[in-house]
């Protein structure tokens, strides 16, 4: 098989406009779903794609970013590159100018995002294999050279990291039925903050009908009685049988959050999201044992592996959103999986990427980490957008197929030109 070369980078700004209270949150009342997209172009018949998540006019800076980081990847083999991707990783996100903007955390670390995950598309589909399977067949050191440890060596070292691997090889074997069940899903699209009663109603007749049994309504509002209001109406129509989780989106203070967990306890969240600042980790930690024993999920803004490191040290959080479009990418996903492996805390991601390359993660996560099985968030508003939406069926996602990542835009097949908005 000949060689993959990089031969051409690069940046395309892609925004979507979302129909009236679509993606609504208490922060965010008006969100344009944007992708910041790598391609990455080859001496192959094959084009890459990576892609990060922003919310409007902040995507065209990150299209910048991308293009000053991304440059060293030109001449580059995939399979050399990927060796060692770690300390390139590292090295790209040191870069002398750029890192003075972080650091590891705001538009640059979007960027590197975007490009990290055109890199993993690239390996996949260079070897015809999709990502899940890319990464079942590296070896647990090949898995590790993936990863920046830096920082995190009073708590995992490459030692720790490959040992863990190394651990869960022999039963892996037990945990590979996945692949044939599916991975389930739950419906973040039933309460989006902008919709009335009745819309939320309807979505979620609709989500239980078509067989999801978790459901999300976003609070935050100016108005606590009607975040209370919504959360019983949804409980009651949801029924008992049904896990019903709500997310703050950051809106609370500490001293709100304390007071609307605690009216929010005879609905029974299953978690309580992202209820104050994402820097506060203190403040989450203190939160998290005042209302046991409901729990917090958090990590949608959790910007690299340290705070995540933080996040787990104290206490602060019982269920894991990293983003592999939030976080530095792929890779740094990974390792944000090692550390919650090794504090018990299960892996929900955030699905900035609309499910896209998380479903094949969590199947990494739970048939290499031994992860348990939770459930990935679903956003289903970009699938015309994409060459390979994901498939969800009864609530399900199906295992996906296709060689890649499965984040290539239908769009960009014929690229077009870039937006000077």
């Amino acid at each position: 098989m000949s060689s993959t070369r990089i031969e051409s980078i690069a940046a395309y700004d892609a925004r979507y406009p979302l129909p009236e209270g679509v993606g609504s949150d208490a922060v965010h009342k008006a969100p344009v779903y944007c992708f910041a997209v790598t391609r990455l172009k080859t001496n192959q018949p094959l084009t890459a794609t990576g892609i990060t998540l922003t919310l409007g006019v902040g995507n065209r800076m990150v299209c910048d970013l991308i293009e000053l980081l991304a440059a060293p990847l030109a001449g580059l083999e995939i399979e050399e590159l990927m060796s060692d991707f770690g300390q390139f990783s590292r090295q790209l996100s040191d870069h002398p100018h750029l890192r003075w903007l972080g650091p590891h955390k705001g538009a640059g670390h979007l960027a590197l995002a975007s490009i990290t995950n055109a890199c993993l598309d690239l390996w996949a589909k260079s070897r015809g294999v999709p990502l899940w399977r890319l990464l079942l067949d590296l070896s647990p050191q090949q898995l590790v050279r993936l990863l920046d440890l830096r920082y995190l060596e009073d708590e995992l070292t490459r030692d720790t990291a490959e040992d863990m691997f190394r651990a869960q090889l022999a039963s892996r074997k037990q945990r590979e039925s996945i692949l044939a069940r599916g991975y389930p899903g739950y419906d973040t699209s039933v309460g989006w903050f902008g919709y009335d009663d009745d819309k939320v109603r309807e979505n979620a007749r609709q989500a239980l009908a078509a067989g999801f049994r978790a459901l999300k309504l976003k609070v935050g509002s100016s108005d606590p009685e009607r975040d209370l209001r919504r959360a019983h109406m949804l409980r009651e129509l949801a029924g008992d049988d049904c896990l019903l989780m709500v997310d703050a989106n950051q809106q609370w203070s500490i001293p709100q959050a304390l007071d609307l967990c605690a009216k929010l306890r005879d609905v029974r969240p299953y978690w309580i999201e992202e209820p104050t600042h994402p820097d506060d980790v203190l403040g989450h930690a203190r939160l998290a044992q005042a209302i046991a024993p409901l729990r917090i999920a958090a990590g949608e803004h959790v910007p690299n592996r340290i705070l995540f490191k933080n996040y787990m040290q104290a206490r602060a959080l019982h269920f894991v959103q990293a983003d592999c479009c939030r976080l530095a990418g792929i890779s740094e996903y990974i390792t944000v999986s090692l550390l919650a492996r090794k504090y018990g805390l299960p892996m929900v991601p955030h699905a900035g990427d609309m499910g896209q390359i998380h479903q094949s993660l969590v199947l990494f996560d739970h048939i290499a980490l031994d992860a348990p099985v939770v459930f990935l968030e679903n956003i289903p508003h970009l699938r015309s957008h994409l060459v390979h939406p994901a498939q969800v069926e009864e609530g399900v996602y199906r295992t996906p197929q296709a060689p890649g990542c499965a984040c290539d835009l239908i769009e960009l097949e014929e690229p077009p030109l870039k937006s000077t908005a």
